[in-house]
């Protein structure tokens, strides 16, 4: 590779893109953290205020800091936001495009947007492109890309600066391949964030990467760092079931928010507090536990998924995520085997490897390499003409079937242990502000067994497919969902309007990738009801009008209230287990309709142990639990100060009221003659510390008794 061209100035790279880049400009940007904030904002600027020039930009994920919709929630954010998000720079284009505000020669694409946030904008929804993450390279590739920018981490300085993609290697470097394959021209242009973790492996890229590299002090900000969520009852009871479905020694997948959380806490709970891991298991599963892994993780899990999020990291710090795999098949297959009984080497980790046909005898330099790369020859052993020498005292021949020279290997020359495993990949992260400094902090030796690598790799089995089903054995796939048919079908990216919620994302390579590998599962978890401006609603319905998972692609789901298991069911049978893990408020009127399209016993009724499906009960049988500690509401700590824990959860009723007008009218006669006062300080942060209209007095009165 080429050097790149360094430029000291946020704005001098601007003034070099437009002086290079003829007629309009298509900028891709990776989706997440990945953004180099400045330098967008900049040409977004520039081109804004020159007609003459237009811009679209390609992405997914478009961040902004939380920004509250009445004076309570303005009041309450400025300083929470002011303490989490430090100097991180919000996106112009993000603002103009959720204004409906974006001027007529700027474009935004987004393959996959910030959940909910986007419902009702035209300008989004028109913009956005339905796509598997996987193949989003491929997609964005054939808009006419001709800029990529990118914050990278980086270390060092001058001939000895090094780069990381990051949190996003994951479609970078296939954006340029294919942009490049077809004839087009790309400028590559990477921005230093010296905030950003430096991760290594599959992240790390020379600086002749990119074309263009930046180095600016205004490209380094804070990282956007969302606060953990609260951890709900029904979170933990969807994330207890789950997390007893997975296999120890096997591999896991899971995603951001609360339901990660809820996952990763209960992994904990149950590889720690094993007794009492069952009681609560026995608690939620009226049905019984069989099928269910309650034991602890003596072997250890592999991480793979395309979000690498805080859940992992502390699943990592507590030992459950250790399980090491090799980018190399056949080392692979015959640890999963026991061939190769664990990662110390031994003589009989170099008699399995030549057994199996990965080594030669006599050995080559190919073989020499391979066994020093990963440990299993000292890394001073050297090849020379037909023998092996440690470079001391001991030299024999490079034929391993020759009972001597085997034994001079085994006895002088082999390692100790396996090298250059890996326990975690990922193709992009986010977390809290802890995760990052975690990261940044972290030993080399233990951050160099976490590899952000390409969403291509993670999402499929093509390409390399011996080594993928090796390294994923055992394998859980946990996705949300918006909602499940009672045939199994979910809809998770959109509305039935079409109004796109978020985005297809990874979920159906996911689930494609769980159908194809033998001892895979997938998991898709989902909120038994979901509650809104329309009334309380039932997750599970009859049918739905969009579809991102077809019905002949169901496997496990799972709710609050339980698991259903549906692979090879026949579709009556779907239909009962599914009702069975609905909520008990909703489950007549599903029977009536599955018996109305022909899919039940017109005799049929839902076993008395399925009909106490309510939040009640499943909060009730948890308390305790949570008294003792095991299930706290922030397991993974929170930025949340216990003040604002407090005057948050008064706010969120209000909210919740002031959604359905006969609770709201409840909660204002109640206040009537159940006046309580607000500490002087709550009130300050809220602007309510002195009211004059009268509007402001009754949401002072009923802030102050929701308390």
């Amino acid at each position: 590779m080429t050097a790149p061209l360094f430029i000291t100035s946020i704005d001098a790279c601007v003034d070099h893109i437009l002086a290079t880049v003829p007629g309009p400009i298509v900028m891709g940007i990776p989706l997440g953290v990945g953004k180099p904030n400045p330098l967008v904002n900049a040409l977004y600027r520039r081109i804004k205020a020159d007609p003459a020039r237009s811009l679209r930009i390609i992405t997914a994920l478009s961040l902004e800091k939380p920004v509250g919709h009445s004076d309570l929630e303005k009041n309450f954010l400025k300083p929470l936001v002011e303490r989490i998000f430090g100097d991180y720079p919000d996106m112009d284009y993000v603002k103009d495009l959720r204004a409906n505000r974006l001027p007529p020669n700027i474009e935004v694409q987004e393959f996959f947007m910030k959940t909910g946030d986007y419902l009702g904008n035209a300008a989004a929804q028109m913009g956005h492109i339905s796509t598997n993450y996987t193949y989003a390279a491929r997609d964005m590739a054939v808009q006419g890309m001709n800029v990529l920018a990118q914050a990278v981490g980086s270390q060092g300085a001058g001939d000895n600066l090094r780069l990381s993609l990051s949190s996003n290697p994951d479609i970078s470097q296939a954006v340029l391949d294919n942009v490049r394959a077809s004839g087009q021209t790309v400028m590559a242009v990477g921005v230093i964030n010296h905030k950003m973790p430096f991760m290594p492996n599959g992240a790390e890229v020379s600086p002749g990467f990119f074309d263009v590299v930046v180095t600016d002090p205004a490209g380094t900000h804070d990282i956007f760092a969302p606060p953990n969520n609260k951890v709900s009852a029904a979170d933990y009871a969807i994330g207890l079931h789950a997390s007893s479905l997975v296999v120890d020694g096997g591999t896991l997948q899971i995603g951001i928010g609360s339901l990660g959380d809820a996952i990763g806490q209960a992994l904990l709970v149950r590889d720690r507090h094993g007794a009492e891991y069952r009681h609560i298991l026995e608690a939620l599963c009226p049905a019984g536990l069989a099928g269910r892994e309650l034991g602890r993780f003596d072997e250890g899990l592999y991480g793979c998924s395309e979000m690498f999020v805080n859940a992992f990291l502390r699943l990592i710090e507590a030992g459950i995520i250790r399980r090491e795999v090799y980018d190399d098949a056949v080392l692979q297959q015959l640890l999963n085997s026991g061939h190769i009984p664990d990662a110390n080497v031994t003589p009989d980790t170099l008699q399995a490897l030549l057994t199996a046909g990965r080594i030669r005898s006599p050995l080559s330099d190919e073989d020499v390499s391979f066994l020093k790369h990963y440990g299993i020859l000292r890394a001073n052993v050297t090849l020379e003409g037909q023998h092996l020498s440690d470079g001391e005292h001991h030299r024999c021949s490079n034929n391993l079937r020759d009972p001597a020279s085997f034994a001079c290997v085994s006895q002088h020359m082999l390692g100790s242990r396996l090298l250059h495993g890996v326990i975690m990949t990922g193709g992009f992260f986010l977390g809290p502000r802890d995760f990052y400094e975690r990261l940044r902090t972290m030993a080399p030796q233990d951050l160099a067994k976490i590899d952000m690598t390409h969403i291509d790799f993670i999402n499929q089995l093509y390409g390399n497919d011996a080594l993928k089903r090796a390294q994923r054995r055992k394998a859980r796939f946990m996705n949300t969902t918006m909602m499940v048919t009672l045939l199994g079908a979910a809809a998770s990216d959109a509305l039935e309007s079409g109004q796109v919620v978020s985005g297809v994302g990874g979920q159906y390579n996911f689930v494609a990738m769980s159908h194809a590998l033998n001892d895979a599962r997938l998991i898709m978890m989902l909120r038994a009801t979901h509650d809104n401006k329309d009334g309380l609603t039932s997750s599970i319905v009859w049918n739905y009008g969009n579809v991102t998972i077809p019905r002949h692609l169901r496997d496990v789901v799972i709710t609050e209230y339980g698991v259903a298991e549906l692979r090879g069911r026949s579709d009556g049978e779907v239909v009962k287990r599914l009702i069975a893990v609905a909520d008990s408020r909703f489950q007549a009127d599903l029977v009536k309709q599955a018996k109305a399209h022909g899919k039940l016993e017109p005799d049929y009724e839902v076993p008395e142990c399925y009909r106490h499906n309510l939040p009640e009960v499943i909060a009730a049988k948890l308390q305790p639990w949570a008294e003792a500690g095991l299930l706290p509401d922030f397991p993974f700590g929170t930025d949340l100060t216990e003040d604002e824990l407090h005057m948050v959860r008064a706010m969120k009723k209000l909210k919740r009221a002031s959604h359905h007008p006969s609770e709201l009218l409840t909660m204002a006669v109640k206040s009537l003659w159940e006046s309580k006062e607000a500490p002087p300080a709550y009130l300050e942060r809220l602007g309510l510390a002195e009211v004059h209209s009268f509007k402001d007095r009754v949401i002072r009165r009923l802030f102050a008794n929701n308390l």
